[in-house]
């Protein structure tokens, strides 16, 4: 959600550096901005509601600085509550991710003590605690971080603070929750909540953990314990990612771009991930309940698992979406496995029941993530990383697929199978291309133009074809604001069926399986009603007004199924101009409740 950008180094470009840093961090959701900057033993700030854009800002050089992209929690969008936020002497100023959720009280002592408040934010409360923490020292040269250390301790909730401090070209930065990365460079040092944003400058970083503090400046990095100011050694990563990999190239779009990269993740992951599948499956076969949890598209993903293993490998696993596992917690032990699938590794609704569940419970835990060093990485006792590169579209695309192909890899592996399952992803990634080819383009670009002005969409599925029908609405919802539902096709005469009308797109997963006949008959159904009924499937059907035909995956038909779907989902938001990259009031990395 927010985005944190910090610069702190031995040449004097902050302020553009800065609103660079916060254009790759865009994605991630936001609506408004800030970026604050030392300038001559002052802090100089400029805030702005809306999108960056072609935005520049007008600053002086300086050395140190950070900035930050808002998505309103406490307070509307205004000016006025975008971050950085300053005390009452122009000292300090924080930025912040994430809730105090003792906020209220605080806000009281701060009043009490004469502050005045310029903003509806829980934020403001921080920096004028700060201010009085700082002044209580009385020129001690490590009053900020002292002071950090000791108002972060007072903070309830989830959160992750910076604070720059105008007498030096410091920058202190604390986290409970909220991700933040560390970048290592020449006498240029920074911090980011997320490591793609800081790709351009290093590929060195260091994931903070819970309870660390970090003070940047242009001599290096001190990382200590924020409990106790222990100084600690923290852990240099080397990331696998490079610039070329987060920029568009040709491609109008990260949305679209990130799905043409499909074929070539999912020939990857069957050719290099044999031997972490087949880790996954040991510990799977080793555990007493199994449990898939995942939010948004990763719990599609982890609902089609449940689907995949009992097919392919007849293993009993349990799904349950990230948000709702803390409400069926009651029957882990410590012979339990979660295995959380996140693209971020941040998602803070499959990261909190995972920790309860470790402290509590003594559970087991592995991961599908794509970010290495991520919360949920650094907290699993197996971590798979997905290699799909950054993800910066909101959409979830790639990152889907390479879920999907770890899994149906890990079932294969479950049943002794793992090179059938990985000739089948091979398979696979070749229909992908096909559904990429310019003929298949213009075949959506033309459902596109039957469907674009209605409001309402119908998806169904039976048996692995369900959770792809979930997933196909997700994506039509996400970025077209089309009101796209999913269902199983058996329950459409459960209550569904009454909301057809005469014209109503309806699409029908109808791969060659055991569901195809039960899907056939839904789709008559519909169409008797009025529907427009939409095909996807390898062969026609009297059945289908329109047919999107797909290759004949077998297994791994939920992979190449869910193609139609993003391509159909980028071509709506284009003809109803939406933004397929950042949808309305979504993010990409979900770090508050």
């Amino acid at each position: 959600m927010c985005g944190i950008f910090a610069y702190a180094g031995r040449q004097t470009d902050a302020a553009g550096m800065i609103l660079d840093g916060l254009r790759r961090l865009e994605y991630r959701g936001y609506d408004s901005w800030g970026v604050a900057i030392r300038n001559n033993g002052g802090i100089l700030t400029e805030k702005q509601v809306g999108k960056i854009g072609s935005a520049e800002v007008s600053m002086p050089e300086s050395n140190a600085g950070f900035g930050h992209t808002r998505w309103a929690t406490h307070g509307g969008v205004t000016q006025c509550n975008a971050h950085p936020h300053l005390d009452c002497t122009g000292r300090l100023a924080v930025i912040h991710n994430g809730i105090v959720e003792n906020h209220d009280e605080l806000r009281q002592e701060v009043r009490n003590a004469g502050h005045r408040f310029h903003s509806e934010t829980d934020t403001e409360v921080v920096v004028h605690l700060l201010e009085d923490a700082v002044a209580a020292r009385n020129g001690d040269p490590g009053a900020v971080e002292q002071a950090t250390r000791e108002v972060f301790a007072r903070l309830d909730g989830l959160n992750a603070i910076m604070v720059l401090d105008s007498h030096s070209d410091k920058l202190v930065a604390v986290k409970n929750g909220s991700p933040l990365v560390v970048g290592y460079g020449d006498g240029r040092n920074y911090i980011a909540s997320d490591a793609s944003a800081l790709l351009p400058h290093t590929q060195r970083v260091t994931f903070l953990s819970d309870g660390e503090m970090v003070v940047i400046s242009p001599d290096g990095i001190v990382a200590r314990d924020a409990a106790t100011g222990a100084q600690l050694q923290p852990e240099v990563l080397e990331l696998d990612w490079n610039v070329e990999q987060a920029e568009l190239g040709e491609h109008a779009h990260y949305l679209t771009k990130e799905i043409h990269e499909q074929p070539a993740i999912v020939r990857s992951i069957a050719l290099s991930q044999g031997d972490t599948a087949q880790k996954l499956a040991d510990m799977v076969r080793d555990s007493y309940g199994t449990f898939f949890i995942g939010c948004g598209t990763a719990a599609n993903a982890a609902l089609t698992g449940q689907y995949l293993f009992s097919r392919i490998a007849r293993r009993h696993v349990n799904f349950a979406p990230g948000s709702e596992f803390n409400y069926l917690e009651h029957f882990l032990t410590p012979q339990s496995l979660v295995i959380a699938l996140s693209q971020s590794g941040e998602t803070i609704d499959v990261i909190e029941p995972l920790v309860r569940g470790k402290k509590e419970k003594g559970i087991q835990v592995a991961a599908l993530v794509n970010v290495l060093g991520s919360t949920l990485y650094r907290l699993a006792d197996f971590a798979l990383l997905l290699g799909a590169g950054p993800e910066k579209c909101v959409l979830a695309t790639k990152s889907y697929t390479a879920k999907l192909a770890v899994l149906i890899l890990t079932a294969y592996a479950l049943d002794g199978r793992l090179e059938e399952g990985q000739q089948l992803i091979l398979q696979a990634a070749d229909m992908i291309e096909e559904q990429l080819s310019d003929d298949n383009k213009a075949r959506i670009a033309d459902l596109t133009e039957r469907i674009y002005e209605r409001e309402d969409m119908f998806l169904i599925g039976r048996g692995m074809s369900y959770p792809s029908s979930l997933e196909a609405a997700l994506k039509i919802k996400e970025v077209s604001y089309i009101h796209a539902e999913g269902f199983a096709g058996g329950e459409l005469k459960h209550g569904v069926i009454a909301l057809i009308e005469p014209g109503t797109p309806c699409i029908v997963f109808a791969p060659n399986d055991e569901t195809r006949g039960g899907i056939l008959s839904n789709a008559q159904e519909l169409r008797a009603r009025g529907a427009y009924v939409i095909g996807v499937s390898p062969q026609p059907s009297d059945a289908f007004d329109f047919h999107i035909p797909v290759g004949d995956a077998g297994d791994a038909g939920p992979i190449v199924n869910s193609i139609p779907a993003q391509l159909l989902a980028y071509n709506l938001a284009l003809k109803r101009g939406t933004d397929p990259d950042k949808p309305r009031n979504l993010a990409k990395s979900v770090t508050v409740k």
